[in-house]
């Protein structure tokens, strides 16, 4: 697991650096007066945290947007990040309403592919990451119920965040503050769907302190998909005497989800709830996942500071999948249960420094990154008793053992440098070595040694300019260099039903630019973006047959796209909110999937990349007075979407609505919040998410119907 990189202002975002040193005299008198400057009513000041100190998204040289927990709360169940990060630019996020296979999320294109978790995105929460060092990241243990506020990087600063940075997703944890705070909330809706959370919170003295445990149950609302997922968070906070501050982190998650799988362009359309596949096989998935972190925030003197960031981790998960026994008759096959253990942890230390250059502010940061991953993976039959009559959905005979290590040692600089008072220079480069080490411990017959190992290096260069045209304008370009190395899952299986891992991944690299203004018009914040990125040796899938796929390196492909955003608020509490993404993502080099060639398999180059929507559009608004009643409705479509390599199936686009209302009052120490809200307002019938390049044309993860939810919260202040 990488841990996040430095960011002077550029990067913008999503460091967890509560010491961070202060910004300078003249820059902090210059965000003062344009604070002081904004009209009554205008939308409110908001900031994101780099080492300089709070900056406000306007001056950041970069693409980077925050939603604040309290948005992500409001008349919302608080399950999934797909809720309420809709009026992110550039951010295709889809909710499988499949708990056994996470969202799925990316950001310009990059993670498109993922048939199940995170895959080419990098997700932080508090600091620690989520994505481990190979890759791949999840979602499931982000507590919405306690978020302060989730940040999220595009363009190519993100690739300062090392392997498989596409862009970058920061959830950040509230910190305790005042009175003890004690409060309960509970939401139901449609399907057999619930949730509840218990959360204590506060401050005193030097202490601060919040924890929070929430349950979640659907019954699903396709057949065969219910799911339980149990979170606990914690978050403890400590100032020494000597200025520094410690910060202990706690988090622990537990999932039990029935896997429904995808339908074919037939079973969708004529029953899109059904799952007969996944109920005869029983198709599931079991999570358990435990993980602690320390920061210490060390002042030296007032231009210079350390941050020690330390983490470990456990995550174990059995995932029960669709593989006939027919097919595990191969001695070389791996079985059709997956039973993994990964301890994962690692450690940050940074120095930053405030210092001129040429009597003109610059920030220089500079640390070294440290991740490790072991996993225990082990393989059985899915099924016991003869093959001709065998019972399913059951763990049988052990059919691989192995012994995988990743690890990663990244150092890093970076610098901004303020030459006049309108041009910003940053600057920034990363050097990111994966590690990978296989141990095989099942040799059996025909089933050879597969051990091995690789080693995958890429120095990362990013760079951007400023120019502050006006108080109230901003233009900026950057570009820079990434890479994405295949993840061991992505490893884990060869096309040609051989054993071991597939070593002849390699991993892609992108170049990426962008050219971006961010405007003050009428009390609102206009943001837009250009950018292209192209990527040499693409991974992509090869072939996904029975829940398991295989990958390849596909050559070239190129990314342009174009990103509006617009948010407002009024004095009188009228909230606008757009967002808009165009994006084409093409395939440069003809290729064949799944290879080897043959006519109907063949893909040209001009192909678009599968999972991407070339349109997006998030549209609300909505009457949110800080107390009283409340209301607004959304607006959300999305383009069609390509299902395979070779362009022949496609999900339909679509466009949803959604409205809520609520009331929120508040009286001496008491809190009360209820809501009611009406997803899919006028029964849409529309694919939800894509599985790419599923190898029996089960492709389409439908999406639920018109559906309800309604909610209250109480709290209390001692």
């Amino acid at each position: 697991m990488k841990s996040s990189p430095a960011a002077p202002a550029a990067i913008a975002a999503c460091l967890l650096l509560p010491a961070a040193l202060p910004v300078s005299a003249q820059e902090l008198k210059q965000e003062q007066a344009q604070a002081q400057a904004q009209p009554a009513g205008a939308l409110r000041e908001i900031t994101v945290t780099t080492p300089r100190g709070e900056v406000t998204p306007f001056n950041v040289p970069g693409s980077v947007d925050r939603v604040d927990g309290s948005e992500m709360r409001d008349s919302r169940l608080q399950v999934n990040l797909s809720e309420s990060l809709g009026a992110v630019p550039g951010l295709q996020v889809q909710n499988r309403l499949n708990y056994a296979q996470d969202l799925q999320l990316s950001i310009r294109g990059f993670g498109a592919r993922s048939t199940f978790g995170v895959r080419g995105v990098r997700l932080y929460v508090d600091g620690i990451p989520a994505t481990l060092p190979d890759g791949q990241g999840q979602t499931s243990n982000i507590d919405i119920g306690s978020l302060d506020r989730v940040e999220v990087l595009r363009g190519p600063f993100s690739a300062l965040y090392g392997n498989s940075s596409g862009g970058v997703v920061q959830a950040f944890t509230a910190s305790g503050e005042g009175a003890p705070r004690l409060s309960y909330a509970l939401a139901g809706g449609s399907f057999g769907t619930w949730r509840q959370s218990l959360q204590l919170s506060g401050s005193q003295g030097a202490v601060d302190y919040l924890l929070d445990a929430s349950r979640f149950h659907t019954d699903g609302w396709r057949e065969h998909s219910a799911a339980r997922r149990d979170i606990a968070n914690g978050k403890l906070g400590i100032a020494l005497d000597n200025g520094d501050k410690l910060t202990l982190l706690m988090n622990s998650v537990r999932i039990d989800a029935q896997d429904p799988l995808g339908l074919t362009a037939d079973q969708y359309a004529l029953a899109p709830r059904l799952a007969p596949l996944a109920t005869q096989y029983d198709t599931r998935k079991t999570v358990e996942q435990t993980q602690v972190g320390l920061l210490y925030e060390r002042r030296i003197n007032a231009e210079q500071g350390l941050r020690l960031m330390l983490y470990s981790g456990e995550r174990k998960t059995t995932q029960y999948q669709s593989i006939p026994p027919s097919a595990q008759q191969n001695p070389l096959h791996a079985g059709g249960v997956i039973d993994l253990t990964r301890q994962y942890g690692g450690v940050d230390l940074r120095w930053t420094a405030a210092l001129t250059l040429a009597d003109r502010p610059f920030d220089v940061v500079a640390g070294l990154g440290y991740d490790s991953l072991r996993e225990k993976r082990k393989g059985y039959e899915n099924y016991v008793g003869a093959v001709s009559n065998p019972v399913l959905g059951v763990q049988g005979r052990l059919r691989r053992n192995e012994l995988n290590e990743v690890w990663n040692l990244d150092p890093y600089a970076q610098a901004s440098w303020r030459f006049t008072d309108r041009w910003t220079l940053e600057a920034g480069v990363r050097r990111s070595s994966v590690h990978f080490n296989s141990q095989d411990r099942y040799i059996v017959g025909t089933n050879r040694d597969d051990s091995g190992s690789a080693r995958y290096s890429k120095t990362l260069p990013v760079a951007s300019l400023r120019y502050q045209a006006t108080p109230d304008l901003a233009l900026y370009g950057s570009i820079g260099r990434g890479f994405e190395t295949p993840t061991l899952n992505e490893l884990s299986y060869r096309a040609n039903g051989a054993s071991g891992l597939n070593f002849a991944l390699r991993p892609s690299v992108n170049d990426s630019m962008e050219l971006g203004a961010k405007a003050r018009l009428a009390g609102g914040l206009l943001t837009a973006a250009l950018f292209q990125t192209r990527t040499r040796d693409e991974i992509v899938t090869d072939t996904n047959v029975g829940g398991r796929a295989t990958f390849q390196n596909a050559g070239r492909t190129k990314r342009n796209g174009f990103e509006l955003g617009w948010q407002h608020e009024t004095a009188d509490h009228w909230r606008t909110q757009l967002a808009y993404t165009w994006l084409d993502a093409t395939y440069r080099d003809a290729f064949c999937s799944p290879s080897p060639c043959a006519s109907a398999n063949t893909v040209a180059a001009g192909n678009r990349i599968p999972g991407i929507a070339r349109q997006s559009l998030f549209a609300s608004l909505g009457w949110v007075p800080p107390e009283g009643f409340r209301a607004g409705v959304e607006m959300r479509a999305l383009g069609r979407i390509q299902a395979n390599d070779v362009n022949t199936a496609v999900a339909s686009g679509y466009a949803v609505a959604a409205v809520y209302a609520g009331y929120l009052k508040k009286w001496e120490r008491w809190e009360f919040n209820a809501f009611a809200r009406i997803d899919n307002l006028f029964d849409r019938r529309y694919v939800g998410s894509v599985i790419v390049n599923e190898g029996n044309g089960r492709y389409y993860e439908p999406a639920a119907g018109r559906n309800w939810t309604v909610g209250l919260s109480g709290a209390y202040r001692f």
